[in-house]
């Protein structure tokens, strides 16, 4: 008999939220200051929150540590794979910056930075994820692909 599918990680929302506050400031002071190193640095948060899990990086330390003590428990839940994936994006575009910074092409540092810094705002500012929306087209787009090579036709709702 197989084991049943594993339950997915679950998450209180607020923390992603935190996170992209945070990272909206850091990202606002490498415009500011052209910092290849400070933007290499959250592209190691990054990295921590799109390979270890969220609560593993240090913005999702900070969030369990100090902020949700303070507040009441969360009314729900999420999956925490959108995020995760959205962290895997912001690590692409701060790996591109840092990469622009780094090696004299600042432009490319500056849209890279830019290009993150506003998907960073949007969550912080008004809770809309644009890589959660990503990672939730890409799972649609493959859902459809296996009814397609499956002998549907794809359009079935």
């Amino acid at each position: 008999m197989p084991s049943p599918a594993p339950t997915p990680a679950r998450i209180d929302p607020r923390g992603p939220r935190f996170a992209a506050s945070l990272t909206t400031v850091v990202l606002a002071v490498v415009l500011i200051t052209g910092s290849g190193w400070l933007l290499a640095a959250q592209a190691v948060v990054f990295a921590l929150g799109a390979l270890a899990g969220l609560g593993r990086s240090p913005y999702g330390w900070l969030f369990r540590t100090f902020v949700r003590p303070r507040l009441g428990p969360p009314t729900e839940l999420e999956d925490a794979a959108p995020p995760r994936f959205a962290q895997g994006v912001g690590l692409v575009f701060a790996l591109v910056g840092t990469v622009g910074y780094l090696s004299g092409a600042t432009w490319l540092g500056l849209a890279a930075t830019g290009c993150a810094l506003a998907a960073a705002f949007l969550n912080a500012a008004f809770g809309y994820c644009l890589g959660c929306e990503g990672y939730l087209l890409l799972r649609r787009g493959q859902d459809r692909l296996r009814t397609v090579t499956a002998g549907g036709s794809g359009t079935e709702q």
